[in-house]
């Protein structure tokens, strides 16, 4: 057998130390339970291998797959350092991979070491600034990332599922919205256009050789432990409860469907559930509320459940490169899947707040 990959295991019972830690990070940042019906003994031993673990959307859905009694491997680039993903203590009960999405070798070795039956790859550059500044690393972990981890799904015959992260921005620009399954994949500007490759290079990967692949497109995800400050609702919670007035870099007008971590993870979960039907494998399924705002109008609405309502945000208005508008129709997900999103957006920014109200108090 090959050599195993360098990891950090779990459940050193020896020291004692990680359980502190997780008791004390459990009570200070609590994980959750999903308000949509899934199956609870699906995921009992199932042997799980999430790319980008310490992402928004990967610390949440390792975290929820971990209390579900999966067996978790976590691909993890740099360190955890103070990631959502370590804060919960998530981190101390699965596996983590140390290496790049694009490290072939590494990524088929992984699988076939751990036995990996279902993939989540979320991996990925995301920010369309940096894509727009030097678009080569983007591309190359957005697209060659894809490829390389269905190939070496491809070679595993172990792997019986695969759900792969697309986004709502592989449309690009429509005259027509909001964007459907059905909607070409025209992306323009790099980060757009890695989006829709990788898009297209999955599902060529369930049309030619049956793999059981999924694509999912979200609308904007939020939601407590995205600590990059750079993106609007993060950015904006933290400036308004310091009593700063928060920065929009576009003239506030884009308009942009928004969904809360939690929908998304139990859309995640019930996709790779229903992967063995013919009506969920090889199709994409797109995941919003189905209710867009605009830029400024999310940020008003941050500022008024924050209680700082004298507060008003600066506008730069200096963006480039981005697409106006962006919008889902869920509607196949609920037909399909049976899947709804359980929060609203004043819900879900509740929610969202009051996590970083805790997480500010304690800096």
């Amino acid at each position: 057998m090959a050599k195993r990959p360098a990891v950090e295991g779990v459940g050193r019972l020896e020291t004692g130390d990680w359980r502190l830690e997780s008791l004390v990070s459990s009570l200070l940042f609590p994980t959750f339970t999903l308000e949509h019906p899934l199956n609870d003994d699906f995921w009992q031993d199932k042997h799980v291998f999430v790319t980008g673990c310490s992402g928004l959307l990967g610390s949440w859905l390792t975290a929820e797959l971990v209390t579900r009694g999966a067996r978790v491997v976590g691909l993890v680039r740099d360190r955890l350092g103070d990631t959502h993903l370590a804060r919960t203590g998530a981190s101390k009960q699965i596996d983590v991979v140390r290496g790049n999405v694009t490290d072939y070798e590494l990524m088929e070795r992984t699988m076939a070491d751990y036995e990996i039956d279902t993939v989540f790859h979320l991996a990925a550059q995301t920010q369309v600034g940096t894509a727009n500044r030097v678009p080569m690393p983007t591309f190359e972990t957005n697209i060659k990332g894809t490829w390389i981890i269905l190939e070496a799904a491809r070679r595993n015959p172990s792997v019986q599922r695969l759900v792969m992260a697309s986004s709502d921005k592989a449309y690009g620009t429509h005259d027509s919205l909001p964007y459907r399954e059905d909607t070409p994949l025209q992306g323009q500007h790099p980060y757009d256009v890695s989006k829709s490759c990788a898009d297209l290079i999955s599902r060529t990967y369930a049309h030619t050789y049956g793999l059981p692949v999924t694509v999912t497109r979200c609308a904007n995800l939020y939601g407590g432990g995205d600590l990059n400050w750079n993106r609007i609702v993060p950015g904006t919670i933290r400036s308004v409860l310091r009593g700063e007035q928060p920065i929009i870099r576009s003239d506030g007008t884009m308009r942009r469907d928004y969904i809360f971590i939690k929908d998304v993870v139990g859309g995640y979960l019930r996709v790779a559930e229903a992967m063995h039907r013919p009506d969920v494998a090889g199709q994409a399924f797109n995941f919003g509320i189905d209710n867009p705002v605009s830029v400024l109008e999310m940020v008003q609405a941050i500022i008024q459940l924050s209680g700082k309502a004298a507060i008003k945000p600066i506008i730069l208005d200096e963006v480039q490169n981005e697409i106006q508008n962006q919008f889902l129709c869920s509607e196949k997900a609920r037909q399909v899947l049976g899947w709804e999103p359980v929060y609203d957006l004043e819900a879900g920014l509740r929610e969202t707040v009051d996590w970083y109200r805790g997480f500010l108090a304690l800096e």
